[in-house]
């Protein structure tokens, strides 16, 4: 594992441990060349995925660009960081076991706001007034709306 601080091409594990979720190991290492200490996670990957976005472009799914995405979606929320990692981990799981090797982005989207919805509704509003692109304030209002009639079911 190449030294985050001064690039030298060998460390040693000090710690191993599993994450809260166990869906990782996260290890404590130590460069061999300028002794600072840096954290790694280890994930299961089943298969690459690749984003199918607007237009066809095409990318490689990148957890961490969901869990940003999240993340801002859910500042200043009363929603701890696991809770943001098991839903990231577990929509990332349903992806890489649906035996698709494209997934649109639009399907994430979709999950990420079911998934939102069952932890805050705030946080769900707020990313789908991005992921839906909403273009006015009526737009916003109507979505709110919907939301706070489901609420009340």
């Amino acid at each position: 594992m190449r030294c985050p601080f001064c690039g030298h091409d060998a460390s040693q594990v000090k710690d191993s441990r599993p994450t809260d979720d166990g869906a990782a190991i996260r290890r404590r290492r130590q460069c061999e060349g300028c002794a600072a200490r840096f954290t790694t996670f280890e994930r299961i990957q089943l298969r690459e995925l690749t984003v199918v976005k607007s237009e066809d472009r095409r990318e490689a799914f990148d957890r961490d660009k969901l869990l940003r995405s999240i993340g801002i979606a859910a500042r200043k929320r009363p929603l701890d960081t696991p809770a943001i990692e098991r839903l990231v981990s577990g929509i990332q799981r349903q992806l890489e076991t649906s035996g698709e090797a494209e997934v649109t982005s639009k399907r994430i989207g979709e999950m990420v706001m079911d998934g939102l919805k069952g932890l805050d509704s705030v946080a769900y509003i707020r990313f789908a007034s991005v992921y839906r692109d909403f273009s006015e304030a009526r737009d916003f209002e109507e979505f709110a709306g919907t939301v706070e009639e489901a609420g009340r079911s």
